[in-house]
């Protein structure tokens, strides 16, 4: 397929649909392990769509107890970690990157020949070196991922609709790979797929997270409310200005048709400003995404995340620092704003 004069490898449900997906993995028992951001939604969605899955998860943990109540039977599609790897023939490996550091011994023993080893993000894989995870050579490792949380697949599931993932091969050991892993995203509920490979697919990814995905769009939301609030303008006005009307309003339209459809639904002096300012914010911008994308590279950013996330006391120290974004006034102005939607004071 062309997306903008470059031709890319991409598969549509129109292509592969779910009843072909179905009988690829017919035999197969697919073990979902972790149930954190991802786990919860590519395994019900699979569960939805007629496949053999389980789930293995930490007994008497909140991740247990949430799969509990999301209809999973311990015994029968609930277990313990090392059990549903025993049961498995493919096991997604979706716990946390620091976790799936930490369980590598007791997971890699359950990897026998044919078996297939498949990850949502190619940080482990990407990074052997840092993380000591080294796949035997007879297994297939595959990746399905998401572009976006296992929160929106599932919601986007329920709808009737498909959030895009990328697909990667790292390793053919059964010559069915390709089938396999594109079964599975087609089972979890892809809207499409496009191929990539483990390390640009961590490579974007750690660079969208840490900019237009969250650190920008949240950078640039709290300077423009900054200036806005000291040249005098309420909460309530700094709020909409910055971040509501960018959200309920403009960014549908994006999504709809792209951003020059957007532009042309707007005043003309909203135009005119955008297409004047646009530029020079990309030209400030540019040299900081330049500067991540060479951390990225370089592996600081993972090894960041593999010292920070592997700390005893990190589930404190990020508890403190998202308090400080949600007490801070623009979102606490967001709070107030949300809860004045009309759909909320309906209910």
């Amino acid at each position: 397929m062309n997306f903008g004069g470059v031709e890319e490898n991409v598969v549509t449900r129109e292509e592969f649909p779910l009843e072909k997906a179905r009988e690829i993995l017919k035999d197969e028992t697919i073990a979902v392990i972790g149930y954190g951001v991802q786990g919860p939604g590519q395994s019900l969605n699979l569960r939805d769509n007629g496949f053999n899955v389980i789930v293995g998860q930490r007994k008497n943990s909140k991740s247990w107890d949430k799969a509990v109540a999301d209809g999973w039977v311990p015994g029968e599609t609930l277990f313990e970690i090392e059990e549903a790897c025993k049961r498995a023939t493919i096991i997604q490996y979706l716990l946390s990157d620091a976790a799936q550091i930490e369980m590598w011994p007791k997971i890699k023993q359950y990897l026998t020949p044919g078996k297939a080893l498949y990850f949502s993000h190619g940080f482990a894989i990407t990074y052997k070196e840092r993380t000591g995870i080294v796949p035997p050579k007879d297994v297939d490792v595959i990746l399905i991922a998401p572009k976006g949380s296992g929160t929106s697949l599932r919601r986007l599931f329920l709808e009737g609709r498909g959030l895009n993932s990328s697909y990667a091969i790292f390793q053919d050991a059964t010559g069915r790979a390709f089938d396999r892993v594109i079964a599975l995203g087609i089972g979890v509920g892809s809207g499409y797929l496009f191929e990539t490979d483990f390390k640009r697919e961590v490579y974007s990814d750690l660079t969208g997270e840490r900019g237009t995905l969250m650190g920008a769009i949240q950078g640039i939301f709290a300077a423009q409310y900054q200036v806005l609030r000291e040249n005098g303008h309420t909460p309530s006005e700094a709020f909409n200005e910055t971040i509501e009307e960018l959200t309920q309003s403009l960014m549908p339209l994006v999504a709809e048709n792209g951003m020059d459809w957007m532009y042309a639904n707007c005043s003309t002096t909203a135009q005119r400003g955008a297409l004047d300012w646009w530029k020079p914010f990309r030209d400030a911008a540019l040299p900081v995404f330049k500067k991540l994308y060479a951390e990225v590279a370089a592996g600081n950013e993972a090894q960041r995340s593999i010292d920070t996330n592997s700390k005893p006391d990190y589930r404190a120290g990020l508890e403190q620092e998202l308090k400080e974004l949600r007490e801070s006034e623009m979102w606490q102005a967001g709070e107030a704003v949300r809860a004045l939607r009309p759909e909320r004071s309906k209910k």
